[in-house]
């Protein structure tokens, strides 16, 4: 009669058998899940049942938005999510009007709807209640107001890019002409998201992405601005160890004592590419040397000078290992605009890691998107960010 391994041990090797048994089937999902990838024609029928998925929560009403972000935030996060939800879904559909032709018509009167939700008075609520007046009714003040006036001018650009008429050109212009001068009346040339805090440089840079789009769209009245704040950002902005512009700046231009953050850094090299090509190039190859993480899935770290396995941060997310999941997912859009498509196909493969793909009748989305419907909508503009 042959031995037998004792019951502690044999309770051990089934547990070890049954976590083997999970990791192949997540393998084997993994596999499935990103076949295709590498090619738009590959990828499309994914791409656009994502978009089906976004749009059914989103292309909706005010009041459906806000019932999609996270119970329990507090109102100034779940109006940003809402917001940043509705602007990277737009350039989503942006990117998909212009890689499958026959999607023009239909973005367009997705984006329309987006663009009218988010000028509701309770999607405006998140900037208003922090300075203390209605963005929509402050042009005459000298309160920043840049995060709100910058996203929607960027996505009235996204309009008029798939054919829009003028149908929101009165704002558009009142938009861009408001940010302009109150950019060349500030200290620095730059604005601050909230009143008391620091210049988030990726916020910032919506502004000068709407300001670039405008230029190329109806005509060169903010290419000075545009020109002097990238010749700041070379020259001023930049960190003297790494070459990555900062992450924070000071709105009177005093030295800040503030790390240099993968998400950050990740989602300005995204903005870049709007308006800076070489320049958004160059960051893009200094993001993947300071922060790219190889091990053991591939990523973007949160820090590069230091270990974080554990953390939350409200812009990161959940940090695991090192890994920031907003910086990972950001990073989609600078390695899909520059072709860099060996590193966007790990990028999204981590996406499926973390994310697990959940498939309907006519949608897909990650799992995760129940939590956080912003990073699906992130995920999917990074990953159709084509030139």
């Amino acid at each position: 009669m042959g031995r037998r391994l004792k019951e502690p041990y044999r309770r051990l090797l089934k547990t070890f058998a049954a976590v083997a048994v999970i990791v192949l089937l997540k393998w084997i999902w993994v596999a499935v899940s990103t076949m295709g990838h590498g090619s738009f024609e590959g990828e499309k029928t994914e791409i656009l049942r994502r978009r089906n998925y976004l749009v059914d929560r989103l292309v909706t009403s005010q009041q459906e938005v806000f019932e999609e972000m996270p119970e329990g935030m507090e109102s100034q996060f779940q109006g940003e999510w809402a917001m940043y939800s509705c602007s990277m879904l737009t350039a989503a559909l942006v990117n998909i009007a212009k890689l499958y032709p026959e999607e023009r018509e239909r973005s367009l009167g997705q984006i329309d709807r987006l663009i009218e939700i988010v000028m509701t008075e309770r999607m405006r609520q998140y900037d208003a209640a922090r300075w203390g007046e209605d963005p929509l009714d402050s042009w005459d003040s000298e309160k920043s107001h840049m995060s709100y006036l910058s996203i929607l001018a960027w996505m009235i650009s996204g309009y008029k890019a798939v054919g829009g008429g003028d149908k929101y050109d009165d704002w558009y212009f009142r938009l861009c002409g408001t940010l302009n001068w109150r950019m060349k009346k500030s200290p620095t040339l730059n604005l601050q998201t909230y009143p008391d805090e620091a210049v988030y440089v990726p916020d910032m840079l919506v502004a000068i992405v709407a300001l670039s789009n405008f230029t190329r769209q109806c005509d060169d009245r903010y290419q000075s601005t545009i020109n002097e704040w990238l010749h700041k950002a070379k020259t001023e902005w930049v960190d003297k160890e790494t070459g990555l512009l900062k992450s924070f700046l000071s709105y009177d231009g005093t030295e800040l004592a503030e790390p240099i953050k993968g998400s950050y850094s990740a989602l300005s090299c995204y903005y870049l590419t709007f308006v800076d090509t070489t320049f958004a190039k160059e960051q893009y190859g200094l993001l993947k040397k300071y922060f790219k993480k190889k091990r053991p899935v591939t990523g973007i770290r949160e820090y590069y000078d230091r270990s974080c396995w554990f953390g939350l941060d409200i812009d990161s997310g959940p940090i695991i290992f090192n890994l920031s999941p907003s910086g990972t997912a950001f990073a989609i859009g600078p390695a899909t605009y520059f072709n860099d498509m060996e590193f966007r196909k790990q990028l999204l493969r981590t996406a499926e890691i973390a994310g697990s793909t959940f498939r309907g009748w006519n949608t897909n989305h990650y799992l995760l998107a129940n939590v956080a419907l912003v990073g699906e909508a992130v995920a999917l503009a990074m990953r159709t960010h084509t030139k």
